[in-house]
Formats: structure tokens, sequence, C-alpha cells
């Protein structure tokens, strides 16, 4: 008999309603989608910060008063 504690009560998940077990599949569907696109967004935000750094070093330089290009 599996359980699932919700607001620090334990339910048996044979006797949920099928409503229940609807909302708590997509609850469980929508966690797995939260930290698939957490993932998208951590492996977005390195490029992102590949492509700044990159940009960095394909501007032109300034020393003084004259701009050296690379």
């Amino acid at each position: 008999m599996p359980t699932i504690k919700i607001d620090d009560r334990e339910y048996d998940l044979d006797n949920l309603s099928d409503e229940a077990k609807g909302q708590l599949q997509m609850m469980q569907f929508v966690d797995i989608e939260l930290q698939r696109l957490q993932g998208q967004v951590a492996v977005l935000q390195t490029a992102r910060n590949a492509y700044a750094k990159a940009l960095g070093e394909a501007l032109p330089k300034f020393e003084g008063d004259t701009i050296k290009i690379s």
C-alpha cells in the first residue's frame, strides 16, 4: 500500500479519488517539467556567458587614445 505525504499528512494512494490521483499526476508532471526547464536555463546561461566572453575578446581594445583591433 503506497502512501504519499502532503501537508504533513499521509495518504494511501489506493484510496485517493480519481480526481485526486489526476491532480497528483499533473503536479508530478509539472515538477519534472520545471526541473527540465531549470536545466535548460542553466545550459543557456552558460552559453550566454561564453558568448559574452567571446564578444569581449572580439571587440577593439583601447590603449590610451587609440583603438587596437585584433
